[in-house]
């Protein structure tokens, strides 16, 4: 039962609490001056407190035994603690809040923060699988429902989205971006935070939203984690920044800063990215928190000679709360007296984090997020049934030579095979919350459950890919001489009519610390699928990865190709309803998957070099072993459907400031089946103050179309799409000729020009 909390006197050095009957007023001067009557009455030590994050490294329903453990729990208790990480469970949170608001002299409630990456028990699609869909409704939605799962926990802080740009799939992280372009990365980053906070933060249905990492993170140096970032400010401004300036500007509760350094500076003691850029030209009035540990990591860095001067860095820099750094707990008190470090600046951080704990409605009620009733209305299999949709539209088709898919009906014999094909876990993928181990349906079960009972399946593993534990923080040992099982593979092959081949990463191969030299099949896979190709050709190949793969071999010898990520607790029923026939394939990818690994990075929206192309000698950008561009383009997908473009046109072929012109483009389904397409719009700055991409995204329509329907698809173009980041280091767009493009992919395009005069 909730409490009536005791309204006390400003005389006796507290602050005055609301009941859970009151109501905040919304306006933003009422927060701002709750939140200085609260700052007014808090002494150093408590203040520095609020800026301090603690691991629940121990059960917080009983008591702290471990000495380190018993501090925390000191601390909590005099509430010098703003935070807590991976505390779960309503009893849990509650114990944690009582131990502060029961005990501390102000009374400052915890706000609880967890990984929630991709749903929280009920796993969606990882990020750049989900964004493979297109679709921000659905983005928007599976951010909703793990929102409502965490606080049923209460949980009301996530460290989601990470909107960091990647462009090189050997990064493990790879999996929990958006991929490689920052428009599309934008999108979803507005959908996340919409999807998570919902119209108001005080709704104890939502949670606060995280944008991470800022900045850089994702251009790590040789795909490498933690490595570092080198870019000149054109790169930073252009393509890192624009998703977290769009999620700046969604209201996003938080920021949380990255591991890497950026130019010779670790970002999170970056005083340019955090207080000129995010808290001064956006006038972003979140609060910053730090990765885990990254402000004490600023010391192997070199940055650093120890932990207070981390402390000292990072405060100055605009790191708001130390994420189990223990550098602000060591080092605040210390430079504030020693005249080091202004007090203001501790000021405008506990501000920070005041201001979003208030709008969260945790002074109303700090026990707001410990309703046991809301845990037992989670309405979780009407959440599976949203995950399988959102795992449908997720999935590419990238080859289907001769219609093998989608499976006919008088295939009455199939065999299903690989490491992956009946793997229950490898699914749910890396960040999984609280999914549960080993509970996602396989793709075996999926197929089991469409078909009828005059259709035989054979199953067969044919090698291991992982041997021993697996655990997010174990190396992973892949299988790479236990070929035991591939003669029966290759057996039930033989009598198939068709063969469904299921490979590709573990759930632990992509995620944080997870990158990777080589990204082709792991393990003993790739000889296992030429084996089975040697006695039957009519393969679908099912591919479960958190990351592009290089598929070269496949692609040049395999029919069917299914790019499926690791689509969550509805992951095999989802592949089966589109093997099957029963969801047409919608999906376009998010980024580019090579030819060769030698390739990454990769991305479509590069920049020319002064020799891009020779038909006449070799002196120009390019490998002599290969062929320039990807495998699969950013932007791809079939669909059991086709789908014409008629010419673009264009309203006019002159736009000056202050007004509009449209290009619209009919697009026809001339085949026999219903489908989707996302119809992209790409823009090219022909000439420019600085070198531009050879194309850029700047407009997408998901389409849907019955057979023999047609649509005219109508874009908006205006100054505002034209501008970027230019030599005279401002957004502006500059006078000149324009290249517009639109297609299915970033490859297949029709274009037209226009020209642009301020």
């Amino acid at each position: 039962m909730k409490k009536l909390f005791l309204i006390m006197s400003l005389s006796l050095g507290t602050v005055g609490l609301y009941s859970q009957n009151s109501k905040i007023p919304s306006s933003v001067k009422n927060v701002e001056a709750k939140v200085d009557s609260v700052l007014n009455l808090m002494t150093l030590e408590e203040k520095v407190g609020q800026m301090i994050q603690y691991n629940g490294s121990w059960d917080l329903t009983g008591p702290a035994s471990e000495t380190g453990n018993k501090q925390k729990e000191d601390r909590l208790k005099k509430g010098l603690v703003g935070s807590m990480l991976n505390v779960l469970s309503v009893e849990a949170t509650e114990k944690a809040q009582r131990l502060n608001m029961e005990n501390s002299r102000i009374k400052i409630p915890l706000i609880f923060g967890y990984d929630v990456i991709h749903g929280y028990k009920t796993i969606f699609p990882v990020p750049l699988g989900e964004t493979a869909s297109w679709d921000m409704e659905a983005a928007e939605e599976s951010a909703r429902i793990a929102a409502l799962e965490s606080v049923a926990e209460g949980v009301n802080w996530t460290f989601s989205p990470m909107i960091d740009i990647s462009r090189d799939a050997r990064w493990g992280r790879i999996m929990e971006g958006s991929g490689e372009d920052p428009y599309l990365t934008s999108r979803i980053a507005v959908a996340k935070v919409k999807g998570y906070q919902g119209d108001d933060l005080s709704d104890p249905r939502t949670i606060a939203a995280t944008a991470k990492h800022f900045a850089g993170y994702g251009l790590a140096e040789g795909g490498k984690d933690y490595n570092a970032v080198n870019i000149g400010k054109n790169e930073l401004h252009n393509v890192v920044l624009p998703p977290f300036k769009a999620a700046a500007d969604a209201g996003v509760a938080t920021f949380m800063n990255s591991f890497n350094t950026i130019d010779g500076i670790p970002a999170t003691g970056s005083a340019s990215l955090q207080r000129d850029i995010l808290k001064g030209a956006w006038d972003w009035t979140g609060f910053m928190v730090s990765d885990w540990g990254s402000i004490a990591e600023m010391i192997p860095h070199g940055f650093a000679t120890d932990k207070v001067h981390a402390a000292e860095i990072a405060v100055k820099a605009g790191s708001d709360m130390d994420m189990e750094g223990g550098a602000y707990e060591a080092g605040l008190e210390k430079l504030v007296a020693e005249g080091k470090v202004d007090e203001t600046l501790i000021d405008d951080a506990v501000r920070r984090i005041l201001r979003v704990k208030f709008k969260m409605g945790l002074f109303e009620d700090p026990y707001k997020y410990n309703d046991a009733e809301l845990l037992a209305s989670v309405p979780y299999e009407d959440h599976k049934a949203t995950a399988r949709d959102i795992a449908k539209k997720s999935i590419v088709l990238l080859k289907n030579e001769n219609d093998l898919l989608p499976i006919k009906s008088s295939v009455k014999k199939i065999a299903v095979i690989g490491p992956l094909a009946n793997d229950k876990d490898t699914p749910i993928g890396n960040w999984r919350a609280q999914g549960e181990a080993n509970s996602a349906v396989s793709v075996l079960e999926g197929l089991k459950n469409t078909v009828d009972t005059s259709t035989e399946i054979t199953y067969s593993k044919g090698v291991t890919l992982g041997q021993g534990e697996r655990s997010f923080l174990m190396p992973l040992n892949i299988n790479k001489d236990d070929r035991s099982g591939i003669s029966e593979a290759v057996e039930n092959a033989k009598s198939a009519e068709l063969v469904i081949m299921v490979l590709g990463e573990d759930a632990f191969q992509s995620g944080e610390g997870r990158s990777q030299a080589n990204i082709g099949l792991a393990g003993l896979q790739k000889e296992l699928l030429k084996e089975i190709y040697k006695v039957n050709k009519n393969i679908a190949l099912v591919l479960i990865n958190g990351r592009p793969m290089e598929i070269t071999w496949s692609a040049e010898n395999i029919p069917a190709i299914v790019e499926a990520w690791q689509l969550g607790s509805e992951s095999g029923n989802a592949i089966a309803d589109v093997l099957r026939g029963k969801y047409n394939p919608s999906g376009k990818l998010p980024v580019s998957f090579p030819r060769a690994v030698g390739q990454e990075p990769l991305y479509y929206n590069r920049k020319n070099t002064g020799r891009p192309s020779s038909a006449e000698h070799v002196t120009y950008s390019h490998y002599t072993d290969i062929t320039n561009g990807a495998l699969y383009p950013f932007g791809f997908g079939l669909s059991y459907t086709d789908f014409e473009y008629a010419k673009p046109v264009i309203s006019s072929n002159e736009l000056k400031t202050g007004e509009e012109i449209t290009l619209s483009v009919k697009l026809t389904n001339s085949g026999d089946t219903a489908g989707k397409e996302v119809v992209q719009l790409y823009l090219r700055d022909m000439v420019a103050s600085t070198t531009r991409p050879i194309k850029e995204l700047k407009g997408f329509e998901l389409v849907q179309l019955e057979p023999g329907e047609s649509k005219e698809v109508e874009f908006t173009i205006d100054e505002n799409m034209l501008k970027f980041y230019s030599a005279s280091e401002k957004w502006e767009a500059e006078n000149g000729e324009f290249e517009i493009m639109v297609g299915g992919n970033s490859e297949d395009v029709q274009s037209v020009n226009f020209n642009f005069s301020k």
